[in-house]
């Protein structure tokens, strides 16, 4: 069975963000945007922040 990947678009970064600011979990945040927890973990590495300080626009900037 082949594994079917997401590409987050600029609005999932933004309800990333939203939801790391109000203390949410990732596995709510991942089941918010519709992916794996792994997922929401390798966004907040890859655009060089934190779970404190990742903004979607940043995060966006990256590409």
């Amino acid at each position: 069975m082949a594994r079917r990947y997401k590409r987050l678009r600029y609005e999932d970064r933004r309800t990333i963000e939203k939801m790391l600011k109000a203390g949410d979990s990732i596995v709510e945040i991942a089941a918010a945007v519709g992916t794996h927890r792994d997922t929401i973990y390798k966004e907040i590495e890859r655009s060089g922040t934190d779970k404190l300080t990742y903004t979607a626009d940043v995060a966006q900037a990256t590409l």
